[in-house]
């Protein structure tokens, strides 16, 4: 890990949207930015069953785009909604969970099943640097008509390619090419689908 600049004069969460090296415990506008976040998926959940038209403008609102016809149900849980980015038709079941600033970009008629872990944060893995807070973040793409079942974990840095199936409670670990089944820990192909 290159050491910390300290005459770099970008903000933490300018560090963090660029990829590189930041420290996320040690900033307050992050914190705000979570904690903010994290609050109006509260209210998202508690409007959803007296006033669903509320709780969904919520959710248009929060996150950085959302396509039509996008559908969820709640609880979900995100750290920092302006880096989700959903397209047309998707379906969120609950308990959805995206963690960190890296960008996640999810296409279009994807399918998530409940209980998915989404992640974008890289620790640091020297001691000495996680103690002091450094992390930074890596995109999770997941292309079109993916589907991925119940208890899914996809990990930083990731790409679900196309059509693509991922198995429940598998952990993706890396790339997955378009139109195949994966299942596991780590998720492995078991099948094509073209």
């Amino acid at each position: 890990m290159p050491a910390p600049d300290p005459t770099d004069p970008r903000s933490e969460h300018d560090r963090m949207v660029a990829g590189d090296w930041y420290r996320y415990r040690l900033d307050p506008a992050l914190a705000a930015m979570t904690t903010g976040t994290q609050a109006t998926c509260r209210r998202i959940t508690a409007l959803y069953d007296t006033d669903r038209p509320a709780a969904e403008a919520l959710f248009r609102d929060l996150l950085g785009s959302v396509g039509e016809g996008v559908d969820f149900r709640p609880p979900l849980y995100l750290d920092y909604g302006s880096r989700l980015h959903v397209g047309d038709g998707t379906f969120f079941n609950a308990d959805l969970l995206v963690l960190g600033g890296g960008l996640v970009t999810i296409g279009r008629h994807v399918l998530v099943g409940p209980s998915v872990r989404i992640y974008t944060p890289q620790h640091a893995l020297d001691v000495d640097d996680r103690r002091d807070g450094w992390e930074r973040v890596e995109p999770v793409t997941i292309e079109d008509d993916v589907w991925l079942g119940g208890n899914v974990v996809v990990l930083p840095g990731v790409t679900i390619g196309a059509r693509s199936v991922v198995g429940a409670g598998s952990v993706v670990v890396k790339d997955v090419p378009p139109d195949v089944v994966v299942v596991g820990n780590p998720a492995r192909v078991v099948r094509e689908l073209a």
